[in-house]
């Protein structure tokens, strides 16, 4: 138990680190020190830096995906009225970081994509699984109404997660969550609002 612990006391610290640094830049000295496990047992809990970048992925996909199922499958609320809450809860994660962090996915996303391609199939798997939750959700709200079209569902999916990646970047960059506002209201007014019009 206490090695499980201090195992996941290193994914949890690891990922702050990385979040704030990057992959690379994060060095596993600081990593250790700030988890307060010597370092010396780095290599009994992982078996390389890769190994622990992967660990830390798959935590965090997997907290990660928990958000999703209770935002997005939350049925007191309407599907696009979950989509929208789901889309200010990440707002307010942003405002709360000072527009610092962004997304952990998004991060590895462009940094290790093209340089490691057991990072970038991992990664590719996990936005592969979060489109999954708004094709359900997209699929949702076609069913009650919300939405009049379900044709290429996947493809609107793939849409929204692309273009709000996009708007995080763009608010790490501008140091403001103004891009993350305007996607959101550009797809609830003018793609979803369209797409519910007679």
């Amino acid at each position: 138990m206490m090695s499980t612990d201090k195992r996941n006391q290193l994914i949890r610290v690891g990922r702050e680190i990385i979040v704030q640094r990057g992959f690379n830049a994060a060095s596993l000295n600081d990593i250790l020190t700030t988890a307060g496990v010597p370092k010396g047992s780095f290599y009994y809990y992982f078996s390389s830096k890769e190994d622990f970048g992967l660990a830390i992925i798959d935590y965090f996909a997997s907290k990660y995906r928990d958000k999703l199922k209770n935002i997005l499958e939350d049925e007191r609320f309407s599907p696009l009225t979950r989509l929208r809450n789901y889309f200010e809860s990440g707002i307010a994660e942003m405002q709360l970081s000072h527009c610092t962090h962004g997304c952990l996915i998004g991060n590895l996303a462009q940094e290790l994509s093209a340089q490691n391609e057991i990072f970038r199939d991992r990664l590719n798997q996990v936005f592969a699984e979060w489109e999954k939750y708004f094709v359900r959700c997209l699929r949702a709200a076609y069913e009650v109404g919300e939405i009049n079209d379900d044709s290429h569902l996947d493809y609107f999916a793939k849409f929204i997660l692309s273009s709000w990646q996009g708007s995080i970047l763009q608010a790490k960059v501008t140091k403001s969550v103004v891009p993350m506002q305007i996607f959101v209201t550009v797809i609830f007014e003018q793609v979803l609002g369209k797409s519910t019009s007679s």
